[in-house]
């Protein structure tokens, strides 16, 4: 199916200037900068009224990662570098497999800067690039006016695949959210800048993703006591935050966090374990019987010490 391009869309909204009769370029300095700032408070308007649907959107995320199944992450332009953000995070943030997260933008990845803008109506690619969807995957696809024929195409391929799809854009009743299992309409309506849908939209789509991904690793057990338990500490400064975290969530010094770091090759939540009296292999143990959920782990520990 040929999808039509969001530029000639009749649901493509973001295209006047409704936060002020005056244009920012016609403004002072301050006065513009705090009209942008405005424009992007307002924006998050959107987000309150669309909380259920991330409840859902997190729920099946956390589904699909728990049962071994791979997020694709979809999108062009500036939806696709916000869903690219998104998608880098996971593995760092909430320990998911690397092989477990795919991003797919327009155009590829951008390198050096370079981001085509006719990529976007490329339906072809993106067909192409859906072929590695199977039943059980997640699709998380995004366009800001809900037509994007990447996106379209995406997600159209999705569904045929097996696989469910959260879709996100800007415009209440856009196609795109047509073909999802979890529809999410952020109204965020005309930009500031028209038509630059990296401002207002992009900030609400950012936050979405932010949300849904945060709680969808709070339903996996990678978020006890508000602390990242499943971080993967690969430089200098996570390992720093994963001694703190250690020591934190085990009640030990320092001294004792590093070395069940050290003991478990600096894995988090078994370092967690073993600073709080288990060995290695009783650690894993406990991981494994309470689906990696540092809370019962330790109740656990507790009740039953390890000598």
């Amino acid at each position: 199916m040929v999808w039509e391009s969001r530029r000639d869309s009749p649901v493509t909204r973001h295209d006047h200037n409704a936060h002020s009769d005056l244009p920012i370029d016609a403004m002072a300095p301050d006065a513009a900068l705090s009209a942008m700032l405005r424009a992007q408070v307002l924006a998050l308007d959107s987000v309150t009224p669309a909380l259920p649907q991330f409840a859902r959107a997190a729920a099946l995320l956390a589904e699909v990662l728990g049962q071994g199944g791979t997020v694709h992450y979809a999108a062009a332009g500036s939806s696709g570098l916000m869903a690219l953000a998104d998608a880098c995070e996971l593995p760092g943030t909430f320990g998911i497999a690397q092989a477990q997260v795919r991003i797919h933008m327009a155009g590829g990845v951008p390198s050096g800067g370079v981001m085509p803008g006719d990529t976007e109506d490329d339906a072809a690619e993106a067909q192409c690039a859906a072929r590695h969807l199977r039943a059980g995957d997640l699709a998380i696809v995004l366009s800001a006016s809900g037509t994007t024929p990447y996106a379209m195409a995406f997600a159209e391929a999705a569904r045929a695949a097996g696989a469910r799809i959260v879709a996100i854009a800007n415009v209440a009743g856009a196609p795109l959210l047509a073909q999802a299992d979890v529809a999410i309409a952020l109204e965020t309506g005309p930009e500031i800048l028209a038509g630059s849908t990296r401002l207002g939209a992009g900030t609400a789509q950012k936050v979405a993703l932010n949300m849904i991904s945060t709680q969808a690793g709070i339903l996996l057990g990678h978020v006890h006591d508000g602390l990242m338990v499943n971080l993967k500490p690969d430089n200098i400064k996570l390992r720093r935050r994963a001694v703190q975290i250690v020591a934190r969530v085990a009640r030990v010094a320092d001294p004792a966090a590093q070395a069940a770091l050290e003991a478990t090759g600096f894995d988090t939540k078994p370092a967690v374990l073993v600073a709080a009296g288990a060995d290695l292999g009783a650690a894993r143990a406990l991981l494994a019987e309470h689906k990696g959920r540092l809370g019962a782990c330790l109740a656990a520990l507790a009740e039953k010490p390890i000598i």
